[in-house]
């Protein structure tokens, strides 16, 4: 809600040139994704500890109180820091992704992510547009202190709406304590698990790059009527496509293998983001951009459930940390290097560069997949059948 009128809270602050609004706009930004990347695994080892409940209550709380206090701001200095406080508490929802893949069955796990995926996606297509329309309704302050009420909303809902069973410590691997030299070497030693975690990197750097510079593109390519109606749909596709098979996608890994179907998808989302830099018309690129919604709607619960495959219970929300870090960390690569191409070689080759590092993931995993777990099942079914 609070993404479209951020570089305009910060202009209201004074009489600023575009340049000082648009470096501010950028660390403000960002300083939120780089405290949630520090913060990320100490929050997982501290849920799988203390549980998952309480620290989704103390999130809510967290992330209400620095919202509202935003509406306060007079300068830029007070909102960097209350962006950076906002990142501390930014772990709802890995958190909550621990806790559903913690309390559900593995062989369901894909579907139900997927659903808590649905849910994500429809915040993060109806906050722009809400948190636009009441800034312009109500102006930026009040904007600040009704998204903080929504915030504090969903504790009441986790406190009254959520129950958790905890985990007994046992000493059987599900159930004892790990160290986190233990958690870390728990990675390193499975190979696909550890590529499956990186790609998380990687597929956000790919998708982040183009962020940035697609309204610029969309101008480029329609020209400069309605500039933010049309960039709004292009914005929109892939979260639509994202919305219409995050489930299905769910469904279909809980049932092949969860490795198998990111596999195709890697592709598939590389392969239909080739042609973004070739489009001609603004219908073409949101052609493009659904197609990779369609694609990427998949990847974010299939990596969840084949980390609740792979990992002990209780050490999956520091692994789900560890995953979410390096989700944040695409997070900050990739606008920047999303703007670094685009200002050398033009923005059409951002599409070129995000496709390959699509298939390149792909072709990581299927290596990875296919020299670790496929081989390894074929010679234990070949010893057996002996």
């Amino acid at each position: 809600m609070v993404i479209p009128f951020l570089s305009l809270y910060i202009a209201s602050f004074g009489n600023f040139s575009d340049v000082y609004v648009q470096n501010w706009a950028g660390w403000v930004f960002l300083v939120t994704f780089i405290a949630a990347f520090l913060f990320a695994p100490i929050w997982g080892r501290i849920g799988d500890k203390y549980g998952r409940k309480k620290l989704l209550i103390f999130f809510s709380s967290g992330i209400g109180l620095s919202v509202f206090l935003m509406g306060f701001a007079t300068n830029v200095w007070q909102l960097f820091m209350l962006r950076l406080l906002m990142g501390v508490f930014t772990g709802f929802i890995p958190m909550s992704q621990a806790l559903i893949a913690t309390q559900t069955p593995k062989n369901i796990a894909g579907r139900v992510l997927g659903t808590l995926q649905t849910g994500s996606i429809t915040g993060s297509l109806m906050g722009p547009l809400l948190g636009g329309a009441l800034a312009d309704a109500f102006g930026f302050s009040t904007t600040f202190k009704w998204i903080s009420i929504a915030i504090l909303l969903s504790s009441v809902i986790v406190i009254f709406g959520v129950k958790e069973e905890p985990l007994p410590i046992a000493e059987d691997k599900d159930h004892k304590h790990y160290s986190r030299k233990e958690v870390l070497l728990h990675i390193v030693r499975q190979p696909v698990l550890l590529v499956v975690m990186l790609i998380s990197a990687l597929v956000q750097i790919a998708h982040f790059s183009v962020q940035p510079i697609l309204s610029l593109y969309v101008e480029e390519i329609h020209g400069a009527s309605s500039i933010a109606f049309f960039a709004g749909i292009a914005f929109s596709a892939a979260g639509v496509g994202n919305l219409l098979m995050a489930r299905n996608w769910g469904k279909l890994g809980d049932r092949i293998g969860y490795v198998k179907i990111l596999i195709i998808l890697l592709f598939m989302a590389g392969i239909v983001y080739l042609p973004g830099a070739f489009v001609q018309s603004i219908w073409q690129l949101v052609i493009v951009r659904f197609l990779l919604g369609v694609s990427i709607g998949g990847i974010i619960p299939l990596r969840i459930a084949y980390i609740r495959q792979e990992a002990p219970l209780s050490m999956q929300g520091e692994v789900l940390g560890y995953n979410t870090s390096l989700r944040f960390l695409g997070n900050i690569i990739g606008p920047a290097l999303g703007g670094f191409i685009a200002g050398f070689y033009g923005i059409s080759s951002v599409f070129l560069v995000t496709g390959g590092l699509l298939i390149l993931s792909g072709v990581f995993l299927l290596v990875a997949w296919y020299k670790f777990e496929y081989a390894t099942e074929n010679s234990s079914h070949t010893i057996s059948s002996h």
